[in-house]
């Protein structure tokens, strides 16, 4: 039975995972690397399409391919998608979760909630998510990401 400590544990890897690919916004060989192997290791692109649906997508709204996930997170000349700006190399300081709930069965988990993007100044965005994951070899992987703002009138 997957637990709330590991999604707690994969949600905090994740959020960690994009302040670093900010961080090396301005080596971008080491940016392109270290998002590839964060891709590899926290969604289940290997296993076939993941439901992707990033926050800041309007025309290409799905992505479920690495090379789409990679797009919307770091852009570049090569960028599948070219409403991409690089979401990830914004850059962020902190990303934290607060969850609304968790289901837990024995081989996949979601979670809903809200996460919080900080950016250089302090300012917080907050962003709504649905995450699915995964039990694979003894880690979670990411199947279902959405992600989108608030609504707001």
């Amino acid at each position: 039975m997957i637990t709330k400590e590991q999604v707690i544990e994969a949600q905090n890897e994740w959020g960690a995972g994009v302040v670093k690919i900010g961080s090396l916004k301005d080596n971008r060989s080491e940016c392109e690397s270290f998002t590839s192997d964060f891709l590899d290791k926290l969604y289940s692109f290997e296993d076939g399409p993941v439901l992707f649906k990033p926050t800041k997508c309007e025309l290409e709204q799905f992505r479920p391919t690495k090379a789409e996930a990679k797009s919307y997170f770091i852009a570049g000349d090569d960028r599948a998608c070219n409403e991409d700006k690089g979401f990830a190399i914004n850059p962020w300081t902190k990303v934290r979760f607060e969850n609304s709930d968790i289901i837990l069965e024995n081989n996949r988990a979601i979670a809903m909630g809200n996460y919080f993007f900080t950016d250089l100044e302090g300012n917080e965005a907050k962003v709504e998510y649905t995450f699915g994951y995964k039990l694979k070899n003894g880690a979670l992987k990411i199947d279902l990401h959405h992600s989108s703002f608030p609504y707001s009138h």
